[in-house]
């Protein structure tokens, strides 16, 4: 496959940009080789800028549910952009949008629109603090909240391939404020509201973890934790960034029917904008500025091309809730197909998947947390990701990511990856 013109590329990136990428998972490091640069992509594809096609499984990391370049959403950026790419001002698809997740999304009353999924857990920190007016937190390993200093405490995502549980600059200070508790361990959280019963201000999760692999809570765990946070009187933060919109149309809040306190949103809710926003319950909100004395402010926040997209997107999901049941349908059928390929030739290999979040690991043992997660073979990804991508497939770029799928994919789409899952397989055997 002709990839001249993406190592060219990579070539002048690095000497103006730090490893040559804008967000480390791009640079290749875990799997090798040398990033693509893509030019265009159309629904389940993307095009590099060698002219080579790719049936795509990262979707922009989770924004892409319904295929890129989806005409609803191209359409209603045009039409924003014509009136203007910003005003530093109110505008009326501002509170469309606001009024529109509100309605959907479970516990939310009010919701503060912000420019990325990090400035939203941020913020919803900041507030569950100002709220509670204490200062510690719990999160837990494996778990990816953004790049903010009190999160990259054995975070997840990329921070996984550092070989480092946190990352320099992060301060002592900053890192007493965040205790950590094992995901699928009620007992490791119920120790630390023990030990700090008057000090934790919130509890923050990825309801499914999608950063260290797809991984999904264990029945009662998450209803456990709104126990704690209830009884200690912590503000509990559901981090739907990744599976908001995504795995129900509510979010994983509908899908489990556990209430949060806090709920952190943005992929989906800008159709592939940069966007975030947090929202949650009306008198936690309330403390917020220019109601309340916690600040926080944004010069681009609820951007209208932002809120243009994610309004078109969120209102065809809203419209059309079969497509859940389509996408669901779809990857299971990977799943199944996948599972199948691997079992063949005895991959010892380990599937999760919830709606359409799924990750392969290379390991025999059921993935349940941070843990159970690094026991997968890397190598063997490694070697999985760029024989698929040979044959024209795209996975995220590291073992401890989730695959997201779009309902733009074809069952062609799905039984090529299947076959070729199965070459590999084979070839891996020996047989």
């Amino acid at each position: 496959m002709n990839q001249f013109n993406s190592s060219t590329l990579f070539e002048r990136a690095q000497q103006f940009i730090p490893g040559g990428v804008n967000s480390p998972v791009r640079a290749f490091k875990s799997v090798g080789g040398t990033p693509l640069f893509f030019d265009h992509a159309e629904g389940a594809y993307m095009y590099d800028v060698d002219g080579n096609k790719y049936i795509d499984f990262v979707g922009s990391w989770g924004p892409m549910l319904l295929g890129h370049a989806y005409p609803p959403v191209i359409k209603a950026i045009k039409e924003a952009a014509i009136k203007s790419t910003s005003f530093g001002a109110p505008t009326a698809l501002e509170v469309k949008l606001a009024e529109l997740i509100c309605d959907i999304v479970p516990n939310v009353d009010k919701i503060r629109m912000v420019n990325s999924g990090t400035e939203a857990t941020m913020s919803a920190i900041r507030v569950a603090r100002g709220y509670t007016n204490r200062e510690k937190f719990i999160k837990f390993e494996g778990h990816y909240h953004g790049h903010g200093d009190s999160f990259l405490i054995k975070a997840g995502s990329g921070a996984m391939t550092l070989g480092t549980p946190s990352s320099p600059g992060v301060t002592k200070g900053t890192a007493k404020d965040t205790l950590l508790a094992k995901f699928n361990d009620l007992e490791s959280v119920r120790t630390l509201f023990e030990e700090n019963p008057d000090s934790i201000a919130a509890l923050i999760l990825e309801p499914i973890a999608g950063n260290m692999g797809c991984v999904p809570p264990k029945e009662g765990f998450l209803q456990g934790i709104r126990d704690l946070c209830t009884e200690y009187g912590a503000v509990l933060i559901f981090d739907e960034v990744m599976t908001g919109f995504r795995v129900s149309l509510g979010g994983a809040q509908a899908l489990y029917k556990v209430d949060a306190d806090l709920v952190t949103m943005g992929k989906i809710i800008g159709a592939g904008l940069p966007v975030g926003a947090y929202g949650g319950k009306e008198e936690i909100m309330n403390v917020i500025a220019p109601v309340g004395p916690v600040y926080q402010a944004g010069t681009l926040s609820g951007n209208p091309l932002a809120m243009a997209a994610g309004l078109a997107l969120l209102s065809d999901l809203q419209a059309n809730p079969m497509l859940y049941y389509e996408l669901d349908r779809k990857t299971l059928h990977l799943e199944q197909g996948l599972r199948k390929a691997f079992e063949s030739y005895n991959i010892p290999h380990f599937i999760n998947r919830v709606g359409s979040m799924i990750t392969v690991f290379f390991t025999n043992e059921e993935v349940f947390d941070a843990d159970s997660a690094q026991k997968t073979d890397v190598s063997v990804f490694k070697a999985y990701f760029h024989h698929l991508l040979e044959a024209g497939i795209y996975l995220p770029p590291a073992a401890y990511e989730s695959w997201f799928l779009s309902n733009a994919l074809s069952y062609e789409d799905l039984d090529k990856t299947i076959y070729e899952t199965h070459v590999f397989a084979k070839k891996m055997s020996g047989k």
